[in-house]
């Protein structure tokens, strides 16, 4: 008698452990686009809770390997709008201007701020230092742009392929739960 409620238990257990890691995985794929959500961990920590706390387990070497992944192209991400900027010959102010604007990018009202403000702040930074040629602040603005989605590219490969991961993961448990209505 006491089976199927311990059975029950974890079988809701693990349903609300498995809509925790989706959610965190859908936030996750937020936060490549968005600059202050951490998209990579969260997602790689989706996958984390999943193995840890329920039978759909990743194995010890994927966990390890994509730990590794996460934190190169979590840095990646950083250091490639930077390195935008000055492969087009961006200088300090430009750099520290696409830094600031992508702060105050997250903070405008517009959904694509966190993308328009690195490359104001990098115009105005290029500016600055080339206030007689227009095209190559416009070039090294355009450096911060192509920074930032080659980081978004970056990130969004990485985190379809973890929750490519998960779904493979618990696809056992998504058909035992829903074979009602795919029969």
């Amino acid at each position: 008698m006491i089976f199927p409620i311990v059975n029950s238990y974890f079988c809701t257990m693990t349903t609300l452990i498995i809509i925790i890691c989706a959610i965190l995985l859908l936030v996750g794929l937020l936060g490549c686009f968005i600059p202050v959500i951490p998209g990579l961990p969260l997602a790689y920590i989706a996958l984390l809770i999943l193995s840890i706390f329920t039978d759909y387990k990743c194995s010890d070497e994927f966990l390890w390997q994509w730990a590794g992944i996460v934190i190169i192209v979590t840095i990646a991400d950083f250091w490639l709008q930077i390195y935008g900027v000055k492969k087009f010959g961006g200088t300090k102010k430009a750099v520290n201007g696409t830094m600031i604007g992508l702060f105050v990018g997250i903070f405008v009202p517009m959904p694509i701020g966190f993308i328009v403000g690195p490359f104001i702040g990098a115009l105005i930074g290029a500016y600055l230092d080339e206030k007689d040629d227009i095209i190559k602040v416009i070039k090294i603005a355009s450096g911060a742009l192509i920074g930032f989605i080659g980081g978004l590219v970056l990130k969004l490969v990485v985190c379809f392929y973890l929750i490519r991961e998960f779904y493979l993961t618990i696809q056992v448990y998504f058909e035992s739960l829903f074979s009602f209505v795919l029969k």
